[in-house]
C-alpha cells in the first residue's frame, strides 16, 4: 500500500493484490480505512459495493499469466472518490443482460446505478483500468 499525493487531483492510495478471491475483502478493508481518513464515510457503503464488483470482475475474468497482480487506486476527486481497478488483461468488461433470477451478470449494472460515471481506460503497457466516480450526495438544504 502506498499513499501518494497527486499534484493535480489530490491524495491517492495504491495497493496491489494477488489475483485471488481473498483480495476482494482485503481491498474493501483498505478502502474503508481510506474513506475514514479522507472524511468520506457518507459514501462508504456504495463505494465498498462498487469496489467489490470491480475487483471481483478482475479476479474472475482477467485471465492472465500467473504472478500478475490486480492494482486498486482510490483517489480523492473533488467532493468524492475515484476508484480504479487495474489488471493485465486486455479483455474489456461489458454489461450483460441479466435474467431476474440469475446470480451472475449484475455487477456492472449495479456499478452503473451506484456510480456517477464509470468506464474502462487503456493503461501504459498491458491491460486496462476499470474506474468509477462517486460523489458525496448533497445534504438537505444544500444547493
Amino acid at each position: 500500500m502506498q499513499e501518494r499525493q497527486d499534484a493535480l487531483n489530490g491524495p491517492e492510495m495504491v495497493c496491489r493484490w494477488a489475483r485471488h478471491p481473498r483480495c476482494v475483502g482485503l481491498a474493501r478493508v483498505e478502502l474503508r480505512k481510506t474513506l475514514a481518513a479522507w472524511g468520506l464515510a457518507e459514501i462508504e457503503d456504495m463505494a465498498l459495493l462498487v469496489l467489490s464488483e470491480l475487483v471481483t470482475n478482475a479476479v474472475r475474468h482477467a485471465h492472465v499469466s500467473p504472478g500478475r497482480e490486480i492494482e486498486t487506486r482510490f483517489q480523492l476527486a473533488g467532493d468524492g472518490l475515484r476508484i480504479e481497478v487495474h489488471d493485465s488483461s486486455d479483455v474489456r468488461p461489458h454489461m450483460r443482460a441479466s435474467v431476474s433470477d440469475s446470480e451472475c451478470g449484475r455487477g456492472l449494472v449495479l456499478v452503473g446505478v451506484l456510480a456517477d460515471q464509470w468506464g474502462v481506460s487503456e493503461r501504459g503497457g498491458i491491460g486496462k483500468s476499470v474506474w468509477a466516480l462517486m460523489s458525496v450526495p448533497p445534504q438537505d438544504g444544500d444547493s
